[in-house]
């Protein structure tokens, strides 16, 4: 049996059903009657069954007719049905949009933008993970999500990166500290000797401490190291030490007790940036996302 038939020539067929008339179906379908009659004859042909007894003065359906005529509505509803399933995802009112995050960002840029997205997208599924930039590559190159949020650029073959904005890096010190009072940008080299809290090594934040010290032939060598925020600034606000931190990651840091000004000779900027795998097309709902996190950031003057 070859089956070949279109949704045009189910939507004759049911028309058929519904007026028992060539005639009518001709004129709802906008076709000749034998167009309609050679639709009919064309699926029974591919059936092998006759479906309409047919005769000068009537038109009625066979037990086999009945049988087809109920499953052609069931497939005209699976075909809408995909239809408007596709609509949704490609007008990004269903799907899914997963990413990962530097914890600075995913504490601060990703829940604001997560909340313009889901306004106008409530049906589409979010996924946050907050990761430093390895394992967040490590991700991306899986599948399981989408993008991720970093501050270094990848130079991986098979990775893209898509620049979106930066922060400025510059020095949290405890409230009362002497510093802290001034308004303009202090310098690298005036803080080298102060007693520092940064992340281990590798770590985008440490990065850039190591690198603006290195400009003045410094070693930055910093007296403790911790792996979470939240410690460095309950250290700093305890007055155990400064830290140079992006500014977004002194928003995540930032309490009542510390205070942060900016860096400059050299002036450091930490780089945000969108990496993806190299040709995996981004779904509707996750541009939509991208745009909300490029407003968001905008807003937020990153």
């Amino acid at each position: 049996m070859n089956i070949n038939w279109t949704a045009h020539e189910l939507e004759v067929l049911l028309v058929l059903v519904e007026t028992l008339s060539f005639r009518q179906t001709a004129q709802r379908m906008h076709l000749s009657q034998p167009a309609v009659s050679g639709t009919v004859a064309r699926l029974e042909a591919m059936l092998s069954a006759r479906l309409f007894e047919r005769s000068t003065r009537s038109v009625q359906l066979t037990e086999a007719g009945q049988v087809f005529a109920e499953q052609a509505r069931f497939m005209r509803h699976q075909m809408q049905e995909a239809v408007n399933r596709v609509r949704a995802v490609s007008d990004a009112q269903v799907g899914r949009v997963a990413l990962a995050a530097l914890p600075s960002l995913a504490a601060t840029v990703v829940p604001l933008a997560f909340a313009r997205f889901a306004r106008d997208h409530p049906a589409v599924q979010l996924e946050l993970v907050d990761r430093l930039a390895g394992s967040a590559f490590e991700m991306v190159r899986a599948g399981r999500v989408d993008f991720a949020l970093t501050a270094a650029n990848p130079a991986y073959a098979d990775l893209d990166y898509i620049a979106l904005s930066s922060d400025a890096v510059g020095l949290l010190l405890p409230a009362g500290h002497k510093l802290a009072r001034g308004k303009t940008a202090l310098a690298w080299s005036d803080i080298a000797e102060l007693p520092h809290i940064s992340m281990p090594a590798g770590t985008s934040v440490r990065q850039y401490a190591d690198a603006a010290f290195l400009a003045h032939k410094l070693r930055f060598a910093p007296r403790f190291e911790v792996e979470y925020l939240a410690t460095i600034a309950a250290m700093v606000a305890a007055g155990v030490g400064v830290s140079a931190l992006p500014e977004l990651a002194a928003r995540v840091a930032g309490n009542a007790g510390v205070v942060w000004r900016r860096l400059r000779s050299p002036e450091v900027r930490r780089p945000i940036g969108l990496v993806s795998a190299r040709n995996r097309a981004f779904s509707p709902a996750a541009l939509r996302m991208i745009d909300c996190l490029k407003e968001e950031m905008r807003v937020s003057g990153v």
